[in-house]
């Protein structure tokens, strides 16, 4: 009995040994282990230590494969040979293999790495690729030269091309100022986890103790935005407000901005931008004091503009303009400039288009002037005004009849008087004959 266990216990064992042999062949076993003095770790685009993104149509550029010698020697002699598929080429255009070769030693136990300079074709896709590279080395203390062979798998990652500017450079002083920046990606990689910091322009000081920036006293809302990934060929916005002091006015207003990100090698990239703005003068220009007055025999409209900012408005026009169905002319005036805290008038005279309408019009004020920048502005009011008919004769009033009445009167008295004095005379003359 103990030998028929035995025997169907041992045919078990050998079909499983032949299972394993029949899985890696006939004339390997499951136990060989072929250690080699070399193996290989890695390659990339870049030099060593150092990934870079490239972009189809790039030469002459860098590509690095990196080794491990796990031997218990030394080795020297080091020559690579590497061979890439179609749209890759040596930069030196000659041949379809890439030469690389290694001046130095690689120590037992430490990794090398050979770079290979390749031409990348302009209609390559950016996609993985298989390659194949010949390590050529020698064993230090040992006579004849070894030979290893590597294949492996790269890829052309594409680049990332980080653009930054405000969507309006032109910032007012004194003035709480609502600012779009846009972040453009223009390149054939993606960048992934964008975080932007503002940098701490309150401590940022050169070592002569100088600011090294003229935003100290700007006041911004806030100074951290995550964007997460910007796709290739794509853009994204972020805003945030800024208060601007008088003292930057007329200057140019740089915001330096910490840019971190993840290349198409997932490494984390750390790059610094500037953000460029104009400080333009404050102009805060009003109308008021709209109202009709005579001058001469035409009725003219009137009113004020006062400028309470902090720099002149330049080449101002006032323009009135009727409303609701006013048949008053539209006319326009040229004033100059609007000085600051200093009231400018304006007169229109009044015309008609076409048969004068009086009583109330309706109409509108209109103030068009320029900044420094010479960049056009418009403020306007509307008022209800009343036209009198100069033309109508005005009625007769008490003061009409004055004249005529104060001479009426000196006639009676007149009248009265002589009536009296001849009264008088009749009477003396007939006392006598009495």
């Amino acid at each position: 009995m103990k030998k028929l266990i035995l025997t169907v216990f041992a045919a078990i064992l050998a079909i499983q040994i032949g299972s394993v042999y029949g899985q890696l062949g006939s004339d390997k076993s499951p136990f060989d282990r072929n250690f080699a003095d070399v193996k290989f770790l890695d390659a990339y685009f870049g030099r060593p230590n150092e990934k870079i993104e490239v972009t189809p149509g790039d030469k002459n550029v860098p590509f690095t494969v990196v080794f491990a010698n796990v031997g218990s020697q030394d080795i020297t002699g080091i020559k690579g040979q590497l061979q890439m598929p179609i749209g890759f080429a040596p930069s030196d255009g000659k041949g379809a293999l890439i030469l690389a070769d290694s001046d130095s030693e690689a120590i037992a136990g430490k990794h090398f790495s050979l770079t290979f300079f390749v031409n990348i074709d302009e209609h390559a896709p950016i996609q993985q690729y298989p390659a194949s590279v010949k390590l050529d080395y020698s064993r230090l203390r040992e006579a004849g030269q070894r030979t290893s062979f590597f294949d492996f798998k790269f890829k052309v990652t594409g680049e990332s091309i980080l653009n930054m500017k405000a969507v309006d450079p032109v910032l007012t002083s004194l003035k709480n100022n609502k600012v779009t920046v846009e972040i453009t990606n223009a390149g054939t990689a993606p960048m992934s986890s964008v975080k932007i910091v503002l940098q701490n322009t309150q401590t940022a000081l050169s070592s002569t103790t100088t600011s090294i920036t003229n935003m100290e006293n700007v006041v911004f809302d806030q100074s951290k935005w995550t964007l997460g990934t910007i796709n290739p060929k794509s853009t994204k916005y972020f805003t945030f407000h800024v208060y601007i002091p008088e003292g930057v006015r007329g200057n140019t207003l740089r915001a330096i901005m910490d840019v971190t990100h993840f290349n198409a090698h997932g490494d984390q990239v750390n790059t610094q931008r500037s953000v460029d703005f104009f400080i333009n003068g404050l102009i805060d220009a009003r109308i008021y004091n709209i109202g009709v007055i005579k001058l001469g025999e035409k009725q003219t409209v009137i009113g004020e503009v006062i400028n309470e900012g902090n720099v002149n408005a330049l080449f101002s026009f006032v323009t009135l303009e009727p409303l609701d169905g006013s048949n008053l002319k539209p006319q326009t005036q040229f004033i100059d400039e609007l000085e600051t805290d200093s009231p400018v008038p304006f007169n229109i005279p009044i015309e008609f288009d076409g048969e004068p309408k009086y009583g109330d019009h309706k109409v509108k004020i209109t103030v068009r002037y320029k900044d420094s920048m010479r960049q056009e502005h418009l403020i306007s009011e509307e008022a209800t005004i009343t036209l009198e008919n100069t033309a109508k004769a005005p009625e007769p009033s008490v003061s009409d009849y004055m004249p005529g009445m104060i001479v009426v009167i000196v006639a009676a008295i007149v009248g009265t008087v002589i009536y009296k004095k001849i009264k008088r005379k009749k009477e003396v003359t007939s006392e006598p004959e009495s």
